[in-house]
């Protein structure tokens, strides 16, 4: 582990309630759930599926995959991320399991998963190539990886994680090409990008977060080969 991911790590356990909070608010709740529900059922294989979910934050994606039966278990290491979804858990009837791990380096054994996703992730990832080298590791044959990512920062990161920013590598992309170029490289067939048409609807009649502005997410897919 480097300072930088240190850094990272404090700033989103510090975020945690804020973003939390946004991510659940209830005048857009249910047409969040609607629309990333058929993002996720069209990427991912039929459920049940065993569903790693790296850099899971507060569980958002976790929760939706396993409404939609599938057999999830988000990791971070933000511990105050993980304190918020795991009090989203508790009572549930069918809930993510929620462990601390690196979302570049995920500690399970090789073919434990059928599917690897990640929402806003790859962006802020110390080494995307060895992350993407070890989902593929992680996966079955003919396992699914599924990226929700955008680029956010193509004008520069700034100040944002008070760190060596450029040791980021995807955090300054101009293209969502980059993070289609890292899973190719890392050996996944099939690679592919779509345009989330229907969350951009949503996000300029709804809006986005403050320091933001509406722009078009990313779908990124691609399989290990059977």
């Amino acid at each position: 582990m480097t300072g930088l991911q240190d850094t990272i790590n404090d700033y989103w356990t510090e975020r945690a309630p804020s973003y939390d909070d946004y991510q659940r608010r209830p005048e857009r709740r249910d047409l969040d759930v609607a629309a990333w529900s058929q993002i996720w059922s069209t990427a991912l294989p039929s459920a049940p599926a065993a569903v790693l979910d790296v850099g899971t934050g507060s569980g958002h994606v976790a929760f939706l995959l396993a409404g939609l039966g599938h057999d999830v278990t988000g990791i971070d290491l933000a511990d105050g991320m993980l304190e918020r979804a795991r009090e989203h858990a508790s009572g549930l009837e069918r809930a993510p399991r929620f462990e601390v791990g690196d979302a570049v380096s995920p500690p399970f054994p090789s073919q434990s998963f059928d599917a690897v996703v990640g929402r806003y992730v790859m962006w802020t990832l110390r080494d995307p190539a060895e992350a993407a080298r070890h989902w593929l590791d992680l996966l079955r044959p003919g396992g699914t990886v599924a990226m929700v990512d955008s680029t956010w920062f193509p004008d520069g990161i700034g100040d944002l994680y008070d760190g060596p920013e450029t040791d980021l590598p995807l955090a300054e992309s101009t293209s969502i090409d980059d993070s289609a170029a890292v899973l190719a490289s890392a050996g996944f067939a099939e690679v592919a990008v779509t345009p989330l048409e229907s969350i951009y609807a949503l996000d300029e009649q709804h809006g986005v977060a403050p320091g933001h502005h509406v722009q078009m997410q990313y779908l990124v897919t691609g399989r290990r080969e059977r």
